[in-house]
């Protein structure tokens, strides 16, 4: 069975907040349902001041997600480290641990936009040493016992459920956030398929002397969205896809990389450059018999009406998932 994920970030370019309020509830829904049929994770994430509604409070949403669900995994990927308070992340993080008997996977990277630091009057050039600081802070406030913060004697209770700490994960596209991991003894999530750089962090591993893992994405790892009529789905909308990925791209400057990363400026070119696509039941399964390790379901992509979305995902979970578990 590939791991199956459904992605959640609440864009909607078009959306009054009532009708944003909507798409939330909806997404809770959806969280409910992907529970009960078996699907391993939702996945968020966090941008600030975006004009089309992109989620800011990924832990917030999380929260609504493991109240309204028992089994499946939230995976914050990724949160901008250094725009948080340390201390009030590992309390948050710990609340969330404890509340979900240890169903929180949190990626930590440094962003890539500096409107947003510049938003929340964090220097854009410190941002390295204060993601540093974040990571071991987080990391000694879970033992629960006294220590040494910005000059001052701290504790932070409650100690989480999951022992030693809650699963946090170092991500990013560059060496320094390889490194910083392997020092950390952190696992190491790069943003793209990039097997030099695990084997940089595989090095740097033996050079720390300490122990850890990665989790990658496969060279190929489409946003996916199930329909009975690829054509008309495009069709109709190709648009949201298109605004979504016209978004991030214009985020990226030319030394990122991602799995998501798109070039695409029209429908057409989005289609054909596979990084999101619309497949139906049959087509699905076949990808997973060629060899797709992860399934990643974008129900919501790009303000898509909600409808749509829920068609996409009850296809998934009835038509395929069945499928995959015989």
């Amino acid at each position: 069975m590939p791991v199956t994920v459904v992605r959640f970030n609440l864009v909607d370019p078009d959306a009054t907040p009532s009708s944003l309020s909507d798409r939330y509830k909806a997404a809770l829904e959806m969280s409910t349902y992907a529970d009960d049929r078996g699907i391993s994770t939702v996945q968020t994430e966090e941008h600030h001041g975006v004009g089309n509604n992109w989620l800011p409070s990924p832990f917030t949403f999380a929260g609504a997600v493991f109240g309204a669900t028992r089994r499946i995994a939230v995976t914050v990927s990724a949160i901008i480290g250094p725009l948080h308070d340390p201390l009030r992340l590992a309390e948050d993080i710990a609340v969330l641990d404890l509340l979900s008997g240890g169903r929180l996977v949190t990626v930590a990277g440094i962003g890539y936009r500096p409107q947003e630091y510049e938003a929340f009057d964090v220097d854009w050039k410190r941002r390295g040493k204060l993601q540093d600081e974040l990571l071991e802070t987080l990391l000694q406030a879970w033992t629960g016992e006294p220590f040494e913060f910005r000059g001052r004697t701290v504790r932070v209770t409650p100690r989480p459920y999951t022992q030693p700490h809650p699963l946090l994960l170092v991500g990013g596209s560059s060496q320094a956030a390889a490194r910083r991991a392997a020092r950390l003894g952190l696992p190491f999530f790069p943003s793209a398929h990039l097997p030099e750089l695990e084997a940089y962090y595989n090095a740097r591993l033996a050079e720390y002397g300490t122990e850890g893992w990665t989790m990658m994405p496969a060279a190929e790892t489409p946003l996916l969205h199930i329909a009975d009529d690829p054509d008309r789905t495009w069709a109709e909308h190709g648009e949201h896809f298109l605004h979504e990925a016209r978004t991030y791209a214009s985020w990226q400057s030319k030394d990122i990389r991602s799995a998501v990363k798109s070039a695409a400026t029209t429908v057409e070119e989005l289609r054909a450059e596979g990084v999101y696509r619309v497949l139906t039941p049959d087509e699905c399964v076949a990808h997973v018999q060629r060899g797709a390790a992860n399934l990643v379901l974008h129900p919501l992509s790009g303000g898509m009406p909600v409808d749509e979305g829920w068609r996409s995902l009850h296809h998934f979970c009835e038509n395929v998932l069945p499928r995959l578990k015989e």
